[in-house]
């Protein structure tokens, strides 16, 4: 079996078989570079304090601008979820709480 050409018209039915194998050569190679970058990064305290926090600024670089594009319901909702959490430790709760405060605060109007 050989490859056709890379022209459009040559591609074919083998152009998004290609750009799914690429896609995922590319993401592979976007993983593994972490753990091969993080073997030459010597794990001093300071450096996992800075790995340790990097969760929850991840998550609070996603949350956040979606609360201030969802207004204050999101953000109260989001505050009652967190206090499920902190509570229950149950994500189906949590959840359930969440959405539950979003959805009785849209009806209040808010």
């Amino acid at each position: 079996m050989t490859l056709p050409d890379l022209n459009a018209a040559a591609l074919g039915s083998w152009g998004p078989i290609i750009a799914i194998l690429a896609m995922a050569v590319a993401t592979y190679l976007c993983r593994i570079a972490g753990v091969v970058l993080m073997g030459f990064i010597p794990l001093t305290p300071h450096v996992r304090r800075g790995l340790a926090a990097l969760p929850g600024s991840i998550i609070a670089a996603t949350v956040l601008p979606l609360i201030e594009r969802l207004g204050l319901a999101a953000g109260i909702a989001l505050l009652a979820a967190i206090g499920s959490m902190i509570l229950r430790r149950s994500e189906l709760l949590a959840l359930i709480v969440g959405m539950s405060a979003v959805a009785g605060l849209r009806a209040l109007g808010f």
